[in-house]
This record gives structure tokens, C-alpha cells and sequence, in this order.
């Protein structure tokens, strides 16, 4: 929840920037300006949500290489046979972070497009 409110104060901080004002005239920089309209709620709760889900693996990343590292110094055939298991785990949700982010990606330059389109 901390991590939303955070990521709502820093998109009105980068909305409020983006409207300057000139002899009381607002300037807009087609490339920055980020006004809220129709989708862009949705779009910012997606974001929102692949952030959490992100740090949810990477929480769980944490507590598999602590498993690990107490696996490792018992050094018995049980604790390293489950170390491949856990160290597997490990590997697919590196991969599901880096599909993430490449997700996110794709979305955000999608928007920023439609952006420069629309103006």
C-alpha cells in the first residue's frame, strides 16, 4: 500500500512539473505531458500491480537464497539435492522478473507513442 501512495505522489509531482507557466500562460512539453484522461488510471494500476508482483519474487528470491546458503553449510547429500530444486525455483523467477519488466517496457513505450501521436 506504501509503495502505491509513494507511486501516486510521484506521478502528480511529474504532472505538476510538466505544467509550467510563462507570463501566466501554461507551457506543455509534448513530450512529457502526462495528463490524466480516460485509461490512464488503468494504465497507472497496471504499472502499479507488475510493481508489486516484481517485488513479491524478489521477496521470495530473498528467502530461497537464504535456504540455500543454510542448505549449504550442512553440507549433506539431502541439503544439496534440495539446493538444485530451490536454486531451479530461483532461475525461473529470474526469468519471470525479467518478462515482467520486458512487459512493462513494451507497455510504456506503447503509451509514450500514443502519446506523441495524439498531439
Amino acid at each position: 500500500m506504501e509503495d502505491t501512495s509513494n507511486f501516486n505522489r510521484r506521478r502528480q509531482a511529474i504532472a505538476k512539473s510538466n505544467s509550467r507557466k510563462i507570463n501566466n500562460h501554461p507551457v506543455r512539453d509534448k513530450c512529457t505531458d502526462f495528463n490524466m484522461e480516460e485509461g490512464d488510471s488503468e494504465m497507472w494500476n497496471n504499472f502499479s500491480n507488475n510493481f508489486r508482483q516484481v517485488q513479491s519474487v524478489l521477496d521470495r528470491n530473498r528467502l530461497l537464497i537464504q535456504q540455500v546458503n543454510e542448505n549449504h553449510q550442512l553440507r549433506t547429500h539431502d541439503s544439496m539435492v534440495q539446493n538444485v530444486n530451490l536454486i531451479q525455483e530461483l532461475n525461473g523467477n529470474i526469468s519471470q522478473v525479467s518478462s515482467i519488466y520486458s512487459d512493462f517496457n513494451t507497455d510504456f513505450t506503447n503509451m509514450i507513442h500514443q502519446r506523441k501521436n495524439d498531439v
